[in-house]
This record gives structure tokens, sequence and C-alpha cells, in this order.
């Protein structure tokens, strides 16, 4: 794990849900072990750049800087391979910059990585959008002609619309439109738009972790009320462990952000919002029932709230296609995630590797680790021929 000051404090873990003790005892706590252990091991100085013996000469263009385009850049970096990170944004991170809210995590973790992988020879180049049309846009294909090996870790940003009547008023966007500004203010930028839920009605819509990043970012900002809506049917306080272990369990989940104040709903969908001068000012609602996977109205059930500013965490369905990914000519699986495997991560594409949420989709900070490590293993076999770094 190059990051365990990350896992430690945004990963779910589910490794905890599968440890053996947790059938009948409490598992491991292997989250804050590993927040305990790297925050000691940067305190005392353990934590130092590790750069190569010797260059090989090839070099390596790691497109988004997440955590598994971080990953993979360190790892091709102690390798000995020449590596340029890019960045669309104007800081590294990705997700874990712009995302992830300082309540959670907070920057400085990201910028003495950046600090120590500086060290180890990676070049970041911030504010370049590979494949945009803008000012700050470079060509794909010219990456593609100007190094050995292009890695793409651009993350998964097709975010899941709801397309509803009234979906086009102001004041209704998407968590991703809303969280990263708060990021912004909070590292002190000047010239933030002026979105924020202060003073507002908030509708969150959607149950997972952003929406509930969306609750606390909200309370923070002085919310007249939050309401958080989710589809699926309230789960149980507390699982069956012997039914469910070792995978991990559909259970209710409340956050720091629910306890600091909103009122969530399940088995709730939204079917239109309604508006005053183009601004969103309420939706309707109904219950809904699910038989056989299948979801159903609750007749006699629909009913209005009001709603100054909806924010929309329903999750993503894949990396963006218009730009890079078509104008490389990459081929998608059945879901639009790049078509990659898991032992060469090579795409249709000669000397074009895919991973992270870019391949497998939507997903966890370990997954993204792990995709970004075992790409530049394979990477680096596919340069040198045979490669020493760990998977």
């Amino acid at each position: 794990n190059n990051f365990p000051e990350f896992t430690g404090r945004v990963c779910p873990a589910p490794c905890e849900a599968a440890c053996t003790l947790n059938i009948n005892d409490d598992p491991v706590g292997i989250k804050s072990i590993e927040h305990f252990i790297i925050d000691r091991g940067w305190e005392e100085g353990w934590v130092v750049p590790q750069p190569p013996v010797a260059r090989t000469g090839k070099r390596v263009a790691v497109v988004g800087s997440g955590p598994a385009g971080m990953a993979c850049a360190q790892q091709l970096a102690r390798a000995g391979h020449d590596v340029v990170l890019f960045e669309k944004n104007d800081r590294i991170g990705g997700l874990l910059r712009y995302g992830i809210p300082d309540f959670k995590m907070e920057k400085y973790h990201i910028d003495r990585r950046v600090e120590q992988m500086r060290a180890e020879g990676v070049e970041f180049r911030v504010g370049v959008h590979v494949g945009g049309q803008g000012e700050d846009g470079v060509s794909a294909l010219e990456l593609l002609h100007d190094f050995d090996a292009i890695a793409i870790t651009a993350g998964s940003e097709h975010a899941r619309d709801l397309e509803v009547p009234g979906r086009e008023l102001d004041g209704i966007c998407f968590a991703m439109d809303f969280l990263p500004l708060q990021n912004h203010r909070v590292a002190g930028d000047a010239d933030v738009p002026p979105l924020t839920a202060h003073g507002k009605h908030v509708v969150v819509i959607g149950g997972g972790d952003t929406g509930s990043d969306c609750v606390g970012t909200s309370n923070r900002q002085g919310a007249a009320s939050i309401v958080q809506f989710e589809l699926l049917a309230q789960p149980p306080e507390h699982e069956n462990k012997p039914l469910v272990w070792p995978y991990w369990p559909m259970k209710l989940r409340t956050s720091t952000s629910h306890e600091e104040g909103c009122q969530r709903d399940w088995a709730v969908q939204t079917k239109a919002f309604e508006g005053e001068g183009g601004k969103v000012k309420a939706l309707s609602a109904c219950r809904v029932d699910w038989k056989d996977g299948k979801l159903y109205d609750v007749p006699g059930s629909e009913f209005a709230l009001k709603a100054d500013l909806v924010l929309l965490a329903m999750g993503y369905l894949h990396p963006v296609h218009e730009g890079m990914l078509d104008e490389l000519g990459v081929k998608y699986d059945a879901r639009g995630n790049v078509a990659a495997d898991t032992e060469s991560y090579q795409t249709s594409v000669p000397k074009v590797f895919a991973a992270g949420d870019t391949r497998r989709g939507q997903s966890l900070i370990v997954w993204a680790i792990r995709e970004g490590r075992q790409c530049a293993r394979a990477v680096d076999e596919f340069l040198v021929g045979s490669s020493e770094l760990p998977r």
C-alpha cells in the first residue's frame, strides 16, 4: 500500500468485514492500525523518498492523479522510468483532492506524498487536460507519439443523472459540481463560484459516501434543512454475520455527517422538480417497494418537499468517453469502461494501459491503489521485458 494514510482515513475497510475474527468477535481494526502506524512514520521521519538506483531511459505518461495514478506513477518512478503525471485540475490528487471533504482527510496528506514522489523523479504537470479542446488541452495522440507508454488512470466521471421533469432548473447539480467548490474555499482559492447550501433547504439524492459528504458539507455551510433520499429500502442495523461473512454486509451505516444533522429517508423515488423563475423550489416523490428485484411505486404515497438545492449523488456510470479515450480509439466493455484485463492492463491500443476506476468502474480507494500498482508492474514488463515491482 503506497498510501496507508489515505486508506486509513477514507477506505470503508471491507477487509475488516472479511476478517475471521468478525464471525464471533470484533475484527482486526486494520484501518485504525494503518492510520496510526503511518502517522507515526511521518512524525518519526521513517517515510523517505525511494529513488531508483539506475534509470531506464523509458518515458511513461500517467494521465489522472487520483490514487490509482499516484500509485502507478510512484511505482514506475521507483523502477527507474521517467514518469510524467498529468492532471487537468490545478492540484494533484484527483477525487482525493476535490471529492473528499477536508473534514474527512486534510489535503496536506496528499501534498507531502507529492513531495516524496517528486524526490523520486516523478514530474507533475497540472492544469493539462489530455484530450481537451481548450487552452489547457493537449492531444492524446501527441502523448502516444512522445512517450513509450501511457497509463490512463482518469477515474470514472460520467455521473448517473436523474432524468425527470424539471431537471433543467437552476439549483439542481451533481455532487461533484458542489463538493470541489468547498475544497477550493478551504484551500484559500479566490473567485470560487458562489454555490453553497447556506440558508437553503437541501435535498441529497443518493445514500452512499458521496451523499454523506454532501450532507456534512451542507451542515458546515449552514443549510436550513437537509434531507437525504435513498432508492433502496432501509437496511438492518446489524448484519447476520454467519449468513454474510466474508462478504461486505448490507447494514445501516451512519456517518459523522449524518450525526451532525440530517433527515434520512429510504425507498423514495423522485418523480419531478418544480420551480419558480427558473430555480428549483420543490420536488415531488413517492414511496417505492422492491419485489423480486423490481421497483414498484406504492399507490397513494406521493408527497412534495421544499428544496432550494438538490444534490445528485447517485454514482458514476463509466469514464468520460469524449476527448482522450475516443481520440485514442480504445475499446470499451459492456459497462462503458475501458476494456483491459488484470494481468497486462493493456487496452486495445498498443502502448496504452488503463487502471483504477477507468478500467473497473466506480470502486474503492484500496482497489484504485492496487490497480495502479499492478498496472505499473505491467507497464514495467512491457518496457523492459521483466519487472521486480511487487504486485
